[in-house]
């Protein structure tokens, strides 16, 4: 099984001749150095996919971390890092690994890119407690690239990476003193994409007077990104990573519905019809993850003494084996060419966008009508929800028009500044308040079926009552939100 930690670090680029500064001017202890030659094997598809998304894969022969290692995307200077030992693994990376890669391989296979060997000198510097803050280290690099042509080269940098009880101002500190002594940050952010000269996609960088394609599309990069990043994260059963993935497939999907006249609508209804598939599957785990932490939150406020039996170990007899079933079913389907059919078509999307005559427009004139619309499908919903009393379906349909405006003044927040944001943050509200109506009309048939011939039924009968007296607040409360929101204009 893989071991997970999670690494920040910086690297910088040092001149052969530089010499590193007095390290305990920083911490006031710096042991060390201790002395490591290190051998690398790394991995990836012919051309590249897990570089291009800032993903390493590598089998390390030497120093105290010896093994397969899985880099993953985990914030600014951050990575997670996956270890799984060598033992009888050493031609080809374990399946602990690759299976979390398979939204960027797809099913292409996995060669050596690269042989890197480095002599590394470490330092480790510490407080007066003897608490780890960082670890400073000197690498000389000697690399070759391979596949039909290999290249040759060699370098020095140095990389420091924050301990358990480092912070990030620790690393100003420290980059203020190697800038001192002439070590400057480093261009490349990983020594295979120094070797094989490819860096990671990033999406489009939004200028000062963006047009409305620029501003819709750097959305839709973010959410692939988000999506991509989610995936290992939903394939080890990760807290909260379905509903991550699932929030950035319904972003991508409002995104597209919302400016469809800036991104052509037409072309791209069968990508928002994969992107409904996917959300759907993820949502039965999801669902599920939501009405057992509801119901338990819902049991602990309750006084022990209305807590007949034992309705803890009902919930878990309950709730496991589906849970269970709901991750498989999402693991196969991220394992299905449907998906990576899915992938591929977001891939052309952002490489060969579809964009019409509107898309060349100043974003600050043509986002705002699209999101006003979005706003009007919302008024609509909610005039049709407040009109009906026998039914939760148009409260429903509501939620889901809020969400899309939420969605749409975000996509515009970047152009349109703090009047975008105040509209998302009302449209927010109105959909947390019916997202909590919504889960109150799920929640009350399983707390019958539940409470149904039970030796627990009056305890669930009470949770029942609860939902009921939550809805009914939720549908009291709707007025005055939705009031607060038509106060904000763009």
């Amino acid at each position: 099984m893989a071991t997970s930690t999670t690494e920040t670090e910086r690297k910088y680029e040092a001149p052969s001749d530089a010499s590193l500064p007095d390290l305990t001017e920083i911490t006031g202890v710096a042991a060390g150095p201790e002395e490591f030659d290190l051998e690398a094997t790394y991995f990836d598809t012919d051309d590249y996919r897990l570089a291009r998304a800032g993903v390493t894969l590598r089998r390390r022969v030497g120093g105290p971390d010896e093994g397969w290692h899985l880099k993953l995307p985990a914030g600014e200077d951050s990575r997670e890092e996956l270890h799984v030992p060598l033992g009888r693994a050493t031609k080809k990376p374990p399946k602990d690994l690759t299976s979390l890669v398979r939204a960027h391989t797809r099913g292409n296979d996995l060669t050596p890119v690269a042989e890197i060997r480095t002599n590394r000198r470490r330092w480790q510097l510490t407080n007066g407690n003897g608490d780890m803050l960082a670890e400073v280290v000197d690498d000389v690099v000697t690399a070759q690239s391979l596949g039909s042509s290999t290249t040759t080269s060699s370098w020095r940098e140095i990389e420091v990476e924050l301990g358990e009880s480092g912070d990030r101002e620790l690393l100003d500190t420290v980059e203020r003193h190697l800038g001192d002594a002439g070590i400057v940050p480093s261009s490349s952010k990983s020594k295979l994409s120094q070797v094989i000269g490819v860096r990671r996609d990033s999406g489009p960088t939004l200028g000062k007077k963006p047009t409305a394609g620029d501003v819709v599309l750097a959305y839709l990069y973010e959410q692939r990104a988000a999506l991509q990043n989610q995936d290992p994260r939903v394939r080890r059963n990760e807290h909260d990573a379905v509903h991550q993935m699932r929030v950035a497939t319904r972003r991508m999907r409002s995104a597209l519905q919302a400016f469809g006249k800036i991104v052509d609508r037409e072309r791209t209804r069968a990508l928002t019809d994969e992107l409904k598939w996917l959300a759907g599957v993820l949502g039965t785990s999801r669902d599920l993850e939501v009405l057992r932490k509801r119901f338990e939150e819902g049991l602990h406020a309750l006084p022990p003494e209305l807590v007949l039996g034992d309705v803890a170990a009902r919930l878990t007899r309950h709730f496991a084996p589906l849970e269970a079933k709901a991750h498989n079913d999402s693991v196969a389907a991220l394992d299905s060419k449907r998906y990576f059919a899915l992938l591929a078509s977001i891939d052309t999307l952002l490489t060969e966008p579809p964009l019409t005559a509107k898309a060349s427009g100043k974003a600050k004139d043509v986002l705002p009508g699209l999101v006003e619309k979005a706003r009007h499908r919302l008024d609509v919903r909610v005039e049709a929800a407040l009109a009906t009393t026998d039914s939760d379906e148009p409260l429903h349909e509501a939620r889901k028009a809020a969400k899309r405006l939420r969605y749409s003044a975000e996509v515009a927040e970047p152009a349109l500044g703090k009047h975008a944001e105040a509209l998302r943050k009302r449209a927010k509200d109105v959909t947390t308040l019916l997202g909590d109506h919504q889960d109150s009309v799920v929640a009350r048939p399983v707390l019958l079926d539940l409470g149904r011939g039970d030796e627990n039924g009056f305890t669930f009968g009470l949770l029942y009552g609860k939902e009921v007296e939550l809805a009914h607040k939720t549908e009291a409360d709707l007025p005055a939100l939705w009031r607060k929101l038509s106060k904000e204009h763009l």
